[in-house]
């Protein structure tokens, strides 16, 4: 089944908290220049200039709006945006994330500012970051991200309503509240009083926002280019031009004001600082596992791997730096992130380069910025905040039963706060964890003179009664099958259901114990035990205690194959059905169109760990791709393809070959069918020997495994037909176009059978690279 995709855990590449940064520096190859930009090529650095200017003008009026919704300087935000650039940038431990003032803690911020002044907020921030340093010096960054998904979501969820309750009152021409009841609560009476002016720039920012990325033709998709907050505050500003509307008023720069403490009590200070580190932690650190899963997806050899305990130190020096400057709090933001990564970044270069622009910007050009008006940036913020609200994110924790830990989360963030909001879904994930743990359902079936008693969940005391008033729906001598599918059962639950067993038996009755394995519990040691993937490991664990009728042998071969599919239909079956359910209602939407050989011991799901409605897969002989238009072009071949790119919308195309290919030695002459012969098989072949005929030119020649030789013309000729089956897909007009709006890509796979090993084909050239537990995607063969 495909394991759902949560932003929660390690990502792919990422190392244990225990190694250090030297353990990623050797991991790069050597001959590099040392420093922080030390892998960059001058193409990585185009690259990363170019991303630079797309987060630095994203940057720029999201940090303003953020400081002015809560109510802090201005300049605030350009702090926050500059030393996120240049301190998170340099120290830490995710080369593509975009620190800045962070989004997460924007209500929690206004509450400071409001409750206990800026300068107290400052001082609270320089504690934050402490409180980071010295959680990263201890290496318990991947502990926070233990919390449940769906709290994490539910507290973003919350916050970003919250967000857009506040600025809602500015868009309509008047002041956000830090309650959010409160915004609700005078919501009409500033319905009834709303700014014409105010609302009609806002109405322009949200149009700007929401359709420049849908500008259609050559033209569109040029502009398309440039960050949409850019364009939308230009247009805003050039239209209230004539209008008398509240603008940016940024103060003239200079010397900060020390951070001061509150006169405050102990403990409001103490939660104020943990609310602060935890929602800063959680945002970047979250926000870090995200972006680099992004990053991994990308064409290229992706940048260095993430380092959380490094990361969170980073953000800690921010804070700590951001506070004593008199900027805001700071936070990695996956927004600015993923547009770092789109925007084609390669490493922490235009992070820091970003920073730059945004220092260089606020000196040079603080007048044009007074210009903004503020309806404009509370549009864009009150955006922010909507798209907070992940309804893909709904849909995940409702699919896993969490979604009342979401809704409770949520709820709890709007009416009370970040910290008592997180508090509630904590409490409401243990209650549920609890009940589950204690949950336990008890069925009684009838099944073919049987009677099988069902346990679903754990067996523990608390479940004794009912699983005695299911036991005594058994009559006394009918044959009994207990299946127990939890894994575990205490002493009470063992006694009640030995006891059972026993007189049940004492009467003459037959009692068979059914494990989590399908196999009866207590059986002798030297029988067969079935664990994953034994099932074609030694087939004679799926074959049924009881004869099959003539006509399932007929049908299905013997006992072998139908006691494969029995124990689908009692173990396997129950888990999948609610996803192959949600398959059939919403139709197939795979992501990889997958071309393999026949072979029987190719085993595609096992070797992709895929599961049902991930890959379109087309097998046959050789895994070859007859070119059309040609007087030999299969149809059926070049039919899977066309409906797989054009109808399906795939958005990769592999080619996988193998070693000890039936096909390829039919090719080579070692085998009965040669390519001369008028069978079906060798008709087929014919389109295996341009292969044959590439394997006698130089380029066969060049092809290369890149940790050990080619063991043989067999395995040369494997290895130059996925090249050349890749040359036949380019050759179809659909895949040529989709390849070359960048939409699809191609790549080449071999599989040695005798090693469980995976080979990838490596970009612009011949040689196959092995695929190691550890290793990140390499590019598609085809740019």
């Amino acid at each position: 089944m495909p394991q759902p995709h949560a932003p929660e855990p390690a990502p792919p590449g990422s190392q244990d908290p225990q190694h250090t940064q030297q353990d990623h520096d050797r991991q790069r190859p050597s001959g590099k220049p040392s420093g922080p930009f030390r892998h960059l090529s001058p193409g990585a650095w185009r690259r990363d200039l170019g991303a630079s200017f797309v987060i630095f003008l994203i940057a720029i009026p999201l940090s303003l709006g953020i400081a002015l919704a809560t109510g802090a300087p201005p300049q605030a935000g350009l702090i926050a945006a500059a030393v996120g650039g240049l301190v998170a940038g340099l120290l830490g431990g995710a080369p593509l994330q975009v620190s800045g003032a962070a989004t997460g803690l924007l209500i929690v911020t206004a509450d400071l500012v409001q409750r206990y002044g800026w300068p107290a907020t400052c001082a609270i921030t320089v504690l934050a970051g402490l409180i980071q340093l010295a959680l990263g010096a201890l290496r318990v960054a991947r502990a926070a991200l233990a919390i449940s998904p769906a709290i994490v979501h539910g507290m973003l969820a919350g916050i970003g309503v919250t967000i857009a309750l506040g600025q809602l009152h500015v868009v309509l021409g008047g002041g956000a509240h830090s309650s959010s009841l409160t915004n609700i609560a005078e919501l009409p009476g500033q319905l009834a009083g709303l700014h014409g002016a105010s609302v009609l720039i806002a109405a322009v920012t949200v149009a700007v926002l929401a359709g420049w990325t849908r500008l259609p033709g050559r033209v569109g998709h040029t502009l398309r280019r440039i960050p949409s907050p850019l364009p939308a505050v230009a247009v805003a500003t050039a239209l209230s031009a004539g209008f008398t509307v509240p603008r940016v008023d940024l103060p003239s720069w200079h010397v900060p004001t020390l951070p001061a403490l509150p006169d405050t009590p102990l403990l409001g200070l103490t939660a104020a600082v943990l609310t602060v580190t935890l929602v800063a932690s959680m945002e970047s650190l979250l926000s870090a596992v995200a972006v680099d899963k992004l990053a991994t997806e990308q064409p290229g050899p992706g940048p260095a791997p993430t380092h959380l305990d490094r990361e969170l130190t980073g953000q800690g020096a921010s804070n700590v730096v951001s506070g004593l400057l008199g900027g805001l709090p700071i936070a990695g933001g996956a927004m600015r992130g993923s547009a770092n990564v789109k925007a084609g970044a390669t490493g922490r270069a235009s992070t820091v380069l970003h920073g730059v622009w945004v220092v260089l910007c606020a000196g040079l050009f603080a007048g044009a910025l007074e210009l903004i008006p503020l309806a404009a940036l509370a549009a864009l913020v009150m955006l922010v905040g909507v798209r907070m609200v992940s309804f893909a994110h709904i849909r995940h924790v409702q699919r896993h039963r969490e979604f009342p830990v979401y809704a409770i989360t949520l709820g709890g963030v709007v009416v009370f706060g970040v910290l008592q909001g997180v508090g509630l879904g904590i409490a409401v994930a243990v209650f549920l964890a609890l009940r589950r743990l204690t949950h336990t359902r008890v069925s009684v079936i009838k099944d073919d003179g049987r009677h099988r008693v069902r346990v679903s969940g754990q067996l523990t005391f608390l479940a004794v009664p009912r699983l005695t008033r299911a036991l005594a729906q058994v009559p006394a001598t009918a044959p009994a099958v207990i299946e127990l599918y939890g894994s575990f059962m205490d002493h009470a639950a063992f006694e009640a259901l030995q006891s059972w067993t026993s007189a049940h038996r004492a009467r003459g009755g037959e009692v068979t114990l059914g494990g989590r394995g399908g196999r009866p519990i207590g059986e002798p040691a030297g029988t067969h035990a079935c664990r994953p993937w034994t099932p074609w490991r030694n087939h004679h664990c799926t074959r049924t205690a009881r004869p099959a009728g003539r006509a399932e042998r007929q049908l299905l071969g013997g006992g072998q194959l139908l006691g494969g599919v029995s124990a689908f239909q009692r173990h396997t079956a129950p888990l999948v059905r609610e996803e192959l359910a949600r398959l059939a209602r919403e139709g197939q939407r795979p992501t990889n169109l997958f071309l393999t050989c026949a072979d029987s011991r190719l085993v595609t799901s096992m070797i992709t760990s895929s599961g049902p409605g991930d890959l379109f897969t087309v097998r046959n002989i050789g895994n070859l791709m007859p070119p059309p238009g040609t007087e030999a072009a299969c149809d059926s071949v070049g039919a899977a393809i066309e409906y797989a790119v054009e109808v399906l919308k795939v958005g990769s195309i592999t080619v996988c070959g193998h070693s000890g290919c039936g096909a390829m030695q039919a090719l080579l002459g070692s085998d009965r069918h040669e390519p001369g012969a008028r069978t079906p098989l060798a008709r087929w072949l014919r389109h295996g020997r341009p292969s044959l005929a590439r394997m006698a030119r130089p380029e066969g020649a060049d092809v290369s495994l890149a940790d050990r030789p080619v063991a043989d013309d067999l395995e040369r000729l494997a290895l130059v037909n996925v090249m050349q089956q890749l040359d036949h897909l380019m050759s179809h007009h659909c895949v040529a176009r989709r390849v070359a709006e960048g939409s699809l890509s191609l790549h080449g796979m071999y599989f040695h059978v005798g090693e469980a090993q995976t080979y990838v084909l490596e970009h612009g050239s011949g040689r196959f690279s092995a695929v190691r537990p550890e290793a990140t995607p390499v590019a598609p063969v085809t740019a």
